[in-house]
């Protein structure tokens, strides 16, 4: 942790290149802005010193109306403590025409302390051989593509962000700003990260393995309204069994074909979406309230707090004593966790 304000700020080079993802470059800078900000406020010096960095110097523009101007061209050189290559919509055509970014990477990857991509961003580091024999991952769109292109990979669709060595990577848009707050915090502490995300009214709970998908998000991706209608139905009543003959039937359909068409539409069968739901309710109740875990439990629905204690390590290989303690967003529940829970 850089908690002395006698050494230098950490270096950040964002790469951009035409086409980049404007928002996944200016989520993560505004991080590490507001992280200079708050560290100012405490009286200490800055703690980052962020460059937009490119191919070559000048204005770079991006999938939308925006240009960045880059004011450092990439060099082995030259290093910063943090390289953060963003996505792009044409990744494809991007290491095409930005070619000189893989070969920039392949050349540094070893001696940077952190090199991250954000979204589609992760295709650089895998052409550049990076990722390989690494597990990884990237916006769930162009995962399959990701895992086709380079199986020496092992992709991971589903998570928020992956930590593999000095190499890190995210889904996209937004879960830079996760990426982002998570090296803030391996920097300078929870105390900080946890003031920057409430300056960005951002959330300082999404771990790394968490998934890219909520129920939310999966419900609204389905297609066919009544199956769309159930899984709202189902948000309102996990305090019930919810078999799968009850579900079948609400949906009128047959056991078989429901199980069938629920897989294929939601991605899930029925048992783990539920799962999926009062795990969420479980994370909003932790990170929010002061609950014992009991009571939590009880509230999301669980069976009881052993069933919540298994779910959570099956899902993020952590027990929900321990995501409190990382994720709340205050931290009045600590203490009503059950002292002998791991």
């Amino acid at each position: 942790m850089n908690s002395s304000s006698s050494q230098p700020p950490i270096t950040v080079d964002i790469v951009v290149y035409p086409g980049f993802k404007a928002m996944e470059a200016i989520g993560p800078m505004s991080v590490f802005e507001y992280a200079n900000l708050h560290l100012q406020r405490r009286g200490k010096a800055p703690g980052y010193d962020v460059r937009i960095a490119s191919a070559k110097t000048g204005m770079v523009r991006s999938d939308t109306l925006m240009a960045l101007e880059a004011t450092k061209a990439l060099s082995p050189l030259a290093l910063p403590d943090n390289a953060i290559i963003v996505g792009a919509r044409h990744i494809q055509q991007a290491l095409v025409d930005s070619a000189a970014i893989t070969e920039w990477v392949a050349a540094v990857a070893a001696r940077i302390p952190r090199l991250a991509s954000l979204c589609s961003g992760a295709f650089f580091l895998a052409a550049a051989g990076v990722l390989d024999g690494k597990r990884a991952t990237t916006h769930w769109s162009v995962a399959e593509r990701l895992k086709a292109a380079y199986p020496a990979i092992e992709v991971d669709a589903d998570a928020i962000f992956i930590r593999a060595d000095n190499v890190w990577t995210s889904a996209g848009v937004t879960a830079g700003i996760d990426l982002a707050l998570a090296l803030v915090e391996e920097d300078y502490g929870r105390d900080l990260a946890l003031e920057v995300a409430t300056e960005m009214v951002v959330y300082l709970k999404r771990p790394g393995g968490q998934s890219q998908f909520s129920s939310h998000l999966l419900s609204e991706r389905t297609t066919r309204p009544n199956i769309r209608a159930l899984q709202n139905w189902i948000l309102d009543n996990l305090h019930e069994r919810l078999s799968v003959a009850q579900l079948a039937q609400k949906a009128m359909m047959s056991e078989r074909h429901f199980a069938r068409v629920f897989q294929q539409e939601v991605g899930l069968s029925t048992q783990e979406f539920i799962e999926m739901c009062r795990f969420e309710r479980a994370t909003q109740l932790l990170a929010d309230l002061d609950l014992a875990l009991k009571a939590v439990a009880a509230r999301a629905c669980f069976s009881d707090e052993a069933h919540m204690r298994r779910v959570f390590i099956k899902k993020l290989g952590i027990t929900p004593k321990v995501y409190r303690e990382r994720f709340a967003t205050t931290g009045i529940g600590r203490a009503s966790a059950a002292p002998d829970e791991l």
